[in-house]
């Protein structure tokens, strides 16, 4: 069954098949997509360039698509694919990034490790005084490194003595310690995502391939 393209573009929305994350919104013309179909990658025509553009193109962040589904009325289409890198021009794996909230709280719900990074790297720009965190950067790479690796002995330490609060604490310390240790390096935390995401959506990543894990 095809999309009904008679009144127009179809709205696609484009899935991670393995996480399910929701990665962008598009839109297809009935030939973007008869080129997805015969490619199986993601084609979508562009309402302000008035053309068909093939996702990655450009990027390199290819979408190898795994399936389609129609809705119930045949005019939104749902993209499941295996992406090659982030979805967003912005680097985010996801267009869909920004908080809105959905109570009378203006700020909405809070991604905190965002916020940490994002006080870390202002902080590198626009030093406190008697802020820890410059100290930290006053010190330099070789005080910030030594303070991760204290900080992941001691979340060995709270893990072997089967103590949970004390191993959330250490975490935590660990947590804040590495995104300063980032923004010291200039390494953003969109990255680090970006990194990840290629890892778990690795392709090809299977037993034979692996090492023996007495190599691990």
């Amino acid at each position: 069954m095809k999309p009904d393209f008679s009144k127009g573009l179809v709205p696609a929305i484009v899935q991670d098949s393995q996480t399910k994350q929701v990665l962008m919104l598009a839109y297809m013309n009935e030939e973007a997509y008869e080129k997805t179909v015969e490619t199986k990658e993601t084609w979508f025509y562009s309402r302000s360039r008035e053309e068909l553009w093939n996702k990655g193109s450009t990027s390199g962040n290819f979408q190898q698509v795994i399936d389609m589904k129609l809705d119930c009325d045949n005019d939104t289409i749902l993209i499941s694919v295996i992406p090659q890198g982030p979805a967003c021009h912005t680097g985010e794996v996801s267009c869909f990034f920004n908080e809105t909230p959905i109570t009378g709280d203006s700020e909405g719900e809070v991604n905190i490790f965002k916020t940490i990074m994002d006080e870390a790297e202002d902080r590198k720009k626009h030093p406190v005084e008697n802020s820890y965190t410059n100290y930290l950067y006053q010190k330099g790479v070789d005080k910030i490194g030594k303070k991760v690796i204290e900080e992941a002995g001691e979340v060995v330490i709270a893990a072997k003595n089967d103590d949970p609060e004390e191993l959330v604490n250490e975490i935590s310390d660990l947590l804040y310690h590495s995104f300063v240790l980032l923004a010291n390096q200039g390494v953003s935390l969109q990255e680090v995502e970006a990194e990840l995401a290629r890892r778990f959506q690795k392709k090809g990543n299977n037993k034979g391939e692996r090492p023996p894990i007495e190599e691990w």
